[in-house]
Parts: C-alpha cells; sequence; structure tokens
C-alpha cells in the first residue's frame, strides 16, 4: 500500500496526539515537496495544489480575477496560500504584494514564485486589527484564526506573527489602481479594522473577499456571526457589493440583514465590493 494511502489512514488516529501529530504533518510536507510542479493552462508552474495546476481550482473566480487584473497595476493578495493568484497577477505583469503565515503554503509560494523567475513582495504574516501573536487553527487552504472553523482540530494549532494593512503599507499604494483578493476563512472582519487607509486609498480599490454565510463555521454556529458587520464596514467605506460570480447581483444591507437572520443565501461565498 502507497505511504500517501497509509497515512490517509492513520490521519483520524495521529490527529489525536499533538507531538506525533506534528511529526506526521513534518513527514506529509516534505513528501509533498517532492512533487513535481505543474504547468498550468495559463503557462506558469505551480506546485503545492493539482486542481489550481490542471486549472479546474474556482474556475469562475479564477476568470473573473484575471478579468479584474487587467486594469489594475498591484495584487494585494491576502490569504495567498500557494500563490496561486499571486502567479496570475505576476504572470500579467502586475505588482504583487502577498500575506501568508502558514509556514507549508509559505515554502510553496516561494517555491512558485522562484521557479517561474519572478519576483514579488511576501510578507509571512496574519493580518488583523492590531499587531501581535495569534493562534491559527488548521493549515493549507483551511487555516484559521477562528478554532473549529471547517471542522478542523482545535489541537492543530501553530502561532503566527499577525500586524495590520495599515502597519504594512501605510499610504504607500496611493495613486495606483490595486485589486485586493482576500481569503481569511472567516477573519475578514479584523483584517478591515486595520485597513482604513487602504478601504479610503485614492484610487478607491477592488475588493474581492471571501465571506462565508454558513459554510465551514465553528460546531454550533448556523451563521457567521460577523457577516452584517463585514459587510457594513465596506459600506461605511462607500464601496457597494455584488455576487463575485455569473450573475454579479447586487448586494446590499437588507440582503444581508436577511441573511444574518438565516433568511437568504446569495449563491455564492465571494464578494466584489467597488
Amino acid at each position: 500500500m502507497p505511504i500517501r494511502t497509509l497515512m490517509s489512514l492513520a490521519r483520524p488516529v495521529v490527529e489525536r496526539f499533538p507531538k506525533v501529530a506534528h511529526l506526521y504533518r513534518a513527514m506529509r510536507d516534505e513528501l509533498d515537496s517532492m512533487d513535481a510542479p505543474i504547468v498550468t493552462p495559463w503557462g506558469f508552474s505551480l506546485a503545492g495544489n493539482e486542481s489550481m495546476g490542471r486549472g479546474t481550482f474556482e474556475p469562475e473566480e479564477t476568470a473573473l480575477v484575471r478579468d479584474a487584473l487587467a486594469g489594475v497595476d498591484v495584487l494585494v493578495n491576502i490569504g495567498a496560500n500557494i500563490g496561486y493568484y499571486c502567479c496570475h497577477a505576476l504572470s500579467m505583469g502586475k505588482h504583487v504584494i502577498a500575506f501568508e503565515p502558514i509556514q507549508r503554503n509559505l515554502k510553496y509560494l516561494c517555491q512558485n514564485i522562484k521557479s517561474n523567475g519572478w519576483t514579488c513582495e511576501i510578507f509571512p504574516i496574519a493580518l488583523s486589527g492590531s499587531a501581535g501573536v495569534l493562534e491559527m487553527y488548521g493549515g493549507g487552504t483551511g487555516a484559521s484564526l477562528l478554532k473549529g472553523w471547517a471542522g478542523g482540530s482545535e489541537l492543530y494549532v501553530t502561532l503566527v506573527p499577525c500586524s495590520t494593512l495599515d502597519l504594512v503599507l501605510g499610504d504607500r499604494l496611493r495613486g495606483q489602481r490595486v485589486l485586493v483578493v482576500m481569503d481569511v476563512e472567516g477573519a475578514e472582519r479584523w483584517v478591515l479594522d486595520g485597513a482604513s487607509r487602504l478601504l479610503a486609498s485614492t484610487p478607491r480599490p477592488t475588493w474581492l473577499i471571501e465571506i462565508s454565510v454558513a459554510e465551514h463555521q465553528p460546531s454550533g454556529v448556523t451563521v457567521n456571526p460577523h457577516l452584517s458587520a463585514t459587510f457594513q464596514h465596506m459600506f461605511d467605506a462607500g464601496y457597494r457589493a455584488v455576487t463575485a460570480d455569473r450573475s454579479t447581483r447586487p448586494v446590499d444591507a437588507a440582503a444581508v440583514a436577511a441573511a444574518q437572520r438565516g433568511d437568504g443565501d446569495f449563491g455564492t461565498h465571494n464578494f466584489l465590493f467597488r
């Protein structure tokens, strides 16, 4: 039986013992790092996620991001993961500023930038409403600052440094056309708390934010408790929202309030703010 199959079968037991789980994840990451990069349909190579490399990952969102990138100078990618959207932007000649605190993701992010011969700014930190040190639960694409997010083990926790967009970027992007792609698995509200300067930057950035309504919530939570506050933060800053899918339906405060009560569903967890 292949070693990866054995490891997959052993995972439920291993995760009960933090020290053993740490060794398990180190071995898994080492095996994964031996996989050859995939040449994507867009011409760049990518390691770390087969569906991203094959071009089957979030096809609608990918098309939307590429369309938005055509009209901007800079991509700010918050929760950059292995650098999927960073690579799209760099392949289109855009400047990239990436934030990614998880070591495994960061390793692939650096590898994917280097192997394609590109350069970009990479900050190995989480973003929140203030600077400090936070607990990050889980790993990979589902890592979150929220305990119990997406059913992840509360024993799989890593300490990560954090800062704010205002402290890191200040006003340096004023005068540039910016696209912000943010995927922070439930921590959107806190990132926005520390992003007042970028929110008010001129010209106003375009924001593509993943905001879950009911998906991935911790046990016992049926609707994202910060849903209304997250949208209201953007509305108060002068932004309008649409669903980031083919329909691009407008999303207003009344629709968000209904969803907060459990009376509505947007059909997507990705939203575009302009």
